[in-house]
Parts: structure tokens; C-alpha cells; sequence
């Protein structure tokens, strides 16, 4: 039975519905999602798909969360409370152990600083706390001289960065989304989800492979003490897996800034419009400058984490380098584990967000979003 699609699209956005319903009908029949898009502040996508799904059914979007710890330090860098080129130990002295006192914030930023995880791991309740998370990194020995390579931190950055945050305000990373960017544009959103939102969320749900992609992901599994298990922290027993952290009460009501937030498109594709356009009556969150400063690419090349081609701006994936080439010089955003996607691409004005349910193959931004966000890029060009 063909799904239906849900929602609205401006006049000139046709085509945006359409390749989402090609898609959702491709699809397992259990297939759930939304898509959101804004252009210039003014919505112009808004759509999901799925039994069960709304337009604020809230999901697990794990390293999309990036994008909105990192809008926080770009918000304070640009109020100058934050230095880009100071070292963080200025922030955070203890983080100088090791070897890492000549890290500056903007290496921290860029995934440069060499502390991907752990040589004893986390456990699963550690991870749900930032706090905890940058006391027992400060300690660690990088896995790289910092500055001299970049590797994707990818369970530990919003922690680190958001301890540096901490020192500086005396808040934290949540605190500051929640005042600055959440609550005034009553944005779908959340790091940190109240017990009383939790009716909203939708549990994760697992890769579901053909027997062709399984015998792919099974070909070349990570060794145990690669740095790829060391970041993801599958390197110790029980370690659980990405779906167990959406999943849990814990790191949902937490809100760890670097794979702990749940969203709706609507929230995530609002908050990259807020962050570029006017939007609501208000003037956008960031100046000319502190955009062009965030979506620069500071590291790319070989990801000593990911095996792979990289680019990193400051906290924010370099999204056209990374995934889509037809989008604009300087588009920043961040991609999740279970195929969510978001980011702004100032030149065009384009803010857009995607969510899903069950984890794509084969892990990362999903695929289908190549077909939307060049659909949404199109219209936008030709409105």
C-alpha cells in the first residue's frame, strides 16, 4: 500500500513533493520521515510520511545535534566572549595535559585536537553527560599531535567544546540553545527533552539491510583498537549501539551536545533559517562575518577517523564539500547516524532539514537526501 505524503509546499516547490513521494513509495512499507525547508525565512517545504508520524513527532538526529552546540559557540565567539585563536587551556587548564596545551579553540573546533575517545572507554551512562565526558577527556593523551592532522570526534566534540563553554559563562551548551536559539522561535528542537515531550518521540529503529549490503558492512569490520572504535567507543563490552543512545531516557533528558538531541525537521531546518535569515521578525541570529567564519573549511583531506574524504568548518560539517557539490561556497550544517541532515547555504538563502526513523544504509547522512536537497536547491534558484 503507497503511503501517503503529508504536509505542504510553496508554489514552485512541486517538484520537491513529488521526489519525496518517488522516494517514500521506494521505500520499506514502514518508512517514516519528515522534510523541511525554508528559504530567505519563509518555509517553503513541509512534509512527512510514516504510520505514527507528525509534523512534531520528535527523533533521535545523534551528530545533526553538532549543529546546534556549535551555533551556540558561534553566537559567543561573535558576542566576543569566545576567542577563536585562544588556546583552551586559557578556558580550561587542565585540558593542557598531555601534550594538548597548544590547542586553540578554533583547532578544537575543526576536529584537530587528537582526542577522538578514550584508551578505557566510556561506559553507556557516561556518555549521556557532557560534564563527565570533558573531566576524563582533560586527562587523555591525543591520539595525534594536535594541529598536525584531523580526525572526526565524533561522540566527544560537543563536550569538549561545550566545557570550554562552560568555563567561559558559567553555562552550559544546553542552557545557552535552549535561551538564545530553541525557546525564542519555539523551534522542534531540543538538547535536553522534558519528561513531558517524551509522548512525541519516536524510538529509533535499526539498519535493515539486503543480504547484499549486510555482506558489505561485514566485509571490513573495525578492529578493536582502531581510532574508528576508540571515537565511536566500540572498543569496550557493552558498549551498546547508536540506536541504544536515542533510545535512552537518559541521554534524551541530558541532551549530550554531541549525538544526544532529538528534532523535527521543522526544528532543524528552522534553526539554520533563524541562524542565516530573518525569520519571525527578528534579524538573523548570525552577522556576515560570523557566517563566513563558521562554514570556512579549516580541515580537509584524509579523516584519520572516517578513513576518508572529510571538511570540516568550525563545529559544522562543510556540507557542500562533503555531500553536495551544487550547493553554495560556504553552506555549513551537520549530518546524523540515522540519515538526518541539516544545514544553511547562505547564498541562496536554502535552510533544510530531514529526519528519519530507521537508521539508512550504510550509516551517516541518508541517502535519499542527495534527491531532496537538490530538488529544494533547484526551486530555490528558480524562484
Amino acid at each position: 500500500m503507497t503511503q501517503e505524503i503529508h504536509g505542504t509546499v510553496a508554489d514552485g516547490y512541486e517538484a520537491v513533493r513529488e521526489e519525496f513521494a518517488a522516494f517514500v513509495a521506494e521505500e520499506r512499507p514502514d518508512y517514516e520521515g519528515q522534510l523541511c525547508a525554508y528559504v530567505d525565512g519563509r518555509r517553503v517545504v513541509d512534509l512527512w510520511a510514516g504510520e505514527g508520524a507528525e509534523a512534531d513527532s520528535l527523533y533521535g538526529v545523534f551528530s545533526t545535534t553538532k549543529g546546534a552546540a556549535h551555533l551556540v559557540v558561534a553566537l559567543l565567539v561573535q558576542d566576543g566572549t569566545l576567542e577563536l585563536d585562544r588556546k583552551v587551556t586559557y578556558y580550561w587548564p587542565e585540558f593542557g595535559a598531555e601534550g594538548k596545551g597548544g590547542v586553540t579553540l578554533r583547532d578544537l573546533l575543526a576536529h584537530r585536537a587528537g582526542v577522538v575517545g578514550l584508551d578505557a572507554g566510556f561506559s553507556r551512562e557516561e556518555l549521556a553527560d557532557d560534564r563527565v565526558i570533558a573531566e576524563r577527556l582533560a586527562d587523555q593523551r591525543p591520539f595525534w599531535r594536535p594541529g598536525t592532522a584531523f580526525g572526526y570526534h565524533a561522540l566527544v566534540i560537543g563536550a569538549l567544546t561545550g566545557e570550554v563553554v562552560r568555563r567561559a559563562t558559567g553555562r552550559t551548551t544546553q542552557e545557552l540553545f535552549e535561551e538564545r536559539v530553541r525557546a525564542p522561535y519555539g523551534l522542534d528542537f531540543r538538547l535536553g527533552l522534558p519528561e513531558a515531550l517524551e509522548p512525541r518521540f519516536r524510538s529509533a529503529l535499526p539498519m535493515a539491510p539486503t543480504p547484499e549490503q549486510q555482506a558489505e558492512l561485514d566485509a571490513a569490520p573495525p578492529g578493536p583498537h582502531t581510532l574508528g572504535s576508540i571515537a565511536f567507543n566500540t572498543h569496550v563490552p557493552d558498549a551498546g549501539t547508536l540506536v541504544d543512545h536515542a533510545n535512552s531516557r537518559l541521554v534524551r533528558a541530558k541532551g549530550p551536545t554531541s549525538a544526544g538531541g532529538v528534532a523535527a525537521a521543522r526544528g532543524i531546518a528552522g534553526m539554520y533559517a533563524a541562524a542565516i535569515s530573518e525569520l519571525d521578525g527578528r534579524p538573523p541570529l548570525l552577522k556576515p562575518d560570523t557566517i563566513a567564519e563558521a562554514g570556512q573549511i579549516h580541515s580537509v583531506g584524509r579523516d584519520l577517523v572516517a578513513r576518508g574524504h572529510r571538511a570540516f568548518g568550525l563545529g559544522f560539517q562543510a556540507t557542500a564539500d562533503v555531500a553536495y557539490p551544487f550547493l553554495g561556497a560556504g553552506t555549513f550544517g551537520h549530518s546524523g547516524a540515522a540519515g538526518s541532515q541539516g544545514f544553511a547555504d547562505p547564498r541562496s538563502g536554502l535552510a533544510y532539514g530531514y529526519t528519519r526513523r530507521r537508521f539508512a544504509y550504510p550509516g551517516g547522512a541518508a541517502p535519499e537526501n542527495e534527491r531532496f536537497v537538490k530538488a529544494v536547491h533547484s526551486a530555490a534558484l528558480a524562484g
